[in-house]
């Protein structure tokens, strides 16, 4: 990388959902970096909460079990951090359909909340947004770059997308320095791996473990690009970390692109057995399926000299080598 990140020695972080994936991971990585760590989960079973998450590292965070839809636990969270890791959210695009009110609450209504409750406790923290490339929906174009035109194919999308402009507009208008990070396939140890709600991935995983054939949607032929989540942290604190990154939107992405029935083939290699089929896509997610993406991150290269530094394989192997070593916490 070619930026540092600042020390962090005693700064007092807040993180939501932090006893999910990437919470739970960037606490990890912020008590090494000597901050005082605070983590808000609601423990909504759907949600990816997992108390698990956090072993080890129990004794050196705080716990606060709360939901983000909670004013008045938020106006209370918020006071006297320097930085917010705004990583609470629904992230299941399926469940969006079925449910888009709930999606509404928490990916639309909580972030105004926290955004409100930031303003008039704490203007001078400092807010990491974690978006999603699901806001572009089906590409116009690829590399899709920052400048691409937002038309989201589900309701998560949509709402993720409410959610990150409130976070700018609330930097522009009340000096909440806020930036956005729209994070791609992020993978890693720590993700839910029981369903497909956070990631199709997590549920390969768990079925390649436990000898089942994983299942392709579609023809497979569908490109997509990943992050380990050790780069993602380094995005995450870097642009926590560099001051002319507030306000600005980021694309995360990689070098690396494959398409599903390649990225089963190397699940299948990397595991050392297992198999996998192609078969049509369910009714309910033909719809909303989003084709071919990859994105361009020389934005965010060039900025914050960010890149990922976790090959595919390299990051399929250390994450199959948890599960197998955690199963039983996650199945």
């Amino acid at each position: 990388m070619a930026k540092e990140i600042r020390d962090l020695t005693n700064a007092d972080c807040l993180i939501t959902g932090g006893l999910g994936f990437v919470g739970s991971n960037l606490a990890r990585r912020l008590v090494e970096l000597g901050a005082r760590v605070t983590l808000v989960d609601s423990l909504i079973p759907e949600y990816g909460g997992n108390l698990f998450n956090i072993a080890g590292i129990e004794d050196q965070v705080r716990v606060n079990i709360a939901d983000v839809r909670d004013e008045y636990s938020m106006d209370y969270l918020v006071q006297g951090r320097d930085y917010l890791f705004n990583l609470a959210g629904q992230t299941a695009h399926l469940d969006s359909m079925r449910d888009p009110y709930t999606d509404l609450e928490i990916n639309c209504r909580a972030q105004l909340s926290i955004l409100e409750a930031c303003r008039k406790q704490n203007p001078r923290v400092k807010i990491v947004f974690t978006s999603t490339r699901q806001m572009y929906g089906k590409p116009d174009y690829l590399p899709v770059d920052e400048r691409h035109l937002l038309h989201p194919t589900d309701v998560n999308g949509i709402n993720k997308m409410a959610g990150e402009w409130y976070h700018i507009v609330y930097n522009n208008v009340y000096g909440v320095r806020a930036v956005s990070l729209r994070m791609t396939n992020t993978y890693g140890p720590r993700m839910r791996v029981k369903d497909a709600r956070q990631t199709f991935l997590g549920i390969w995983i768990k079925r390649l473990i436990a000898g089942e054939p994983i299942e392709v949607w579609g023809d497979g032929m569908q490109i997509r690009d990943f992050n380990y989540v050790d780069d993602a942290l380094d995005a995450i604190l870097l642009a926590a970390t560099t001051d002319d990154a507030y306000g600005q939107i980021f694309n995360l992405g990689s070098d690396e692109t494959i398409n599903l029935r390649d990225l089963a083939a190397l699940c299948v290699a990397v595991n050392g057995g297992g198999e996998y089929r192609v078969i049509p896509f369910p009714p309910d997610r033909k719809p909303i399926d989003i084709g071919d993406y990859y994105a361009d991150y020389r934005k965010i290269r060039g900025k914050l000299g960010w890149q990922p530094r976790v090959n595919l394989r390299e990051g399929l192997k250390r994450t199959l080598e948890f599960y197998r070593a955690n199963k039983e916490k996650y199945w």
